[in-house]
């Protein structure tokens, strides 16, 4: 049984294991972690930049990495708590995001500012209790090489966006989008595909 297996299947020792890494209900990992354990655990590829005032909450049980030459800027806060945060080569992260996990995020992409992506959603059925006591569920989000995301956009848990796609600003996106398709408005529809035989985008 491996380290994480048994922490898992001990309660007492999972609830320790919790404090020692974040403060009481606070979903963000102590000084400690940040500065010794998570340097070990967590990858940054070549000319890669986290820049000063931003919120890198990731923590060791789950996978965060940053690919080469991809930035992430200020203002912006990633959490790793319920799942990995994977962010290819080559990509940019725009001012103010916010990264729940599993996100997986491609090569050469760009975020502009303001967007929310959350793989996490809290439960809410049994109404004898709080949310906050109720179990969540994750749903990996993926984005494929090549996106542009404009501002002030949300994309929700479980959705993939394809190769090469644009999403228009201020869009809520509650579906997969197909590659080389640019979507808008709330929920967020296609409004222009790409014809690669005219080689031209088309309207729908």
């Amino acid at each position: 049984m491996s380290l994480k297996e048994k922490i898992k299947s001990n309660p007492k020792l999972k609830k320790f294991t919790i404090w020692a890494l974040t403060p009481k209900n606070q979903p963000r990992p102590r000084l400690w972690v940040k500065l010794f354990l998570n340097p070990m655990k967590h990858k940054r590829g070549k000319g890669s930049k986290i820049r000063r005032r931003t919120r890198i909450d990731v923590l060791p049980w789950n996978n965060f990495s940053l690919g080469n030459y991809s930035t992430i800027e200020d203002f912006t806060t990633i959490n790793n708590g319920v799942g990995d945060v994977i962010i290819g080569d080559r990509t940019r992260i725009g001012l103010g995001n916010t990264l729940i996990g599993p996100i997986k995020i491609g090569n050469d992409i760009m975020f502009a500012q303001n967007i929310v992506m959350s793989g996490l959603n809290h439960g809410y059925e049994d109404i004898t209790k709080s949310i906050h006591d109720q179990p969540v569920t994750t749903a990996q989000i993926t984005i494929e090489d090549e996106v542009w995301i404009a501002a002030n956009s949300v994309v929700v848990a479980g959705v993939t966006i394809g190769k090469h796609a644009i999403v228009a600003a201020g869009s809520v996106v509650t579906k997969d989008v197909p590659p080389y398709s640019i979507v808008a408005g709330n929920p967020a529809k296609i409004i222009k595909e790409y014809n690669f035989e005219t080689k031209k985008w088309e309207r729908i």
